[in-house]
């Protein structure tokens, strides 16, 4: 991923993403958790506009693909050019009864982290 200037973007939640996500990451949440459940980040797009350039090379991700698929079509919308989904995100992909039919960042042994890089968490990008 860095060896060809890849940065990785988890776009799941805050909650999410500082319970574990691939060292290095990048987090602007596509949905909050709340109280009510998920709801849309309608900041979504414009931190990451104000955080990235359009021809910067992004990895998305988040617990299972959902989420990443939604922000990738968002982003290529918005004139992205160097997008890539990583389809089983973080968790991998289940099938209806739970198990894991495609093994995500974790499950293959990819490094992570609890811990963010200066910069790199939802409160620090979205002040940008």
């Amino acid at each position: 991923m860095r060896e060809h200037g890849f940065s990785y973007l988890d776009v799941r939640s805050r909650q999410e993403f500082e319970g574990g996500h691939p060292t290095g990451a990048y987090n602007v949440p596509l949905m909050h958790m709340g109280s009510d459940g998920m709801q849309p980040n309608p900041e979504f797009l414009a931190v990451v506009e104000s955080s990235f350039e359009k021809d910067r090379k992004l990895i998305l991700g988040c617990r299972s693909g959902n989420r990443s698929l939604k922000a990738a079509e968002m982003l290529l919308s918005a004139g992205y050019t160097e997008i890539v989904e990583l389809r089983p995100g973080y968790g991998g992909i289940r099938d209806p009864f739970g198990q894991v039919t495609e093994p995500g960042w974790e499950a293959e042994g990819l490094p992570t982290s609890m811990d963010h890089e200066p910069g790199h968490d939802y409160a620090a990008l979205e002040k940008r």
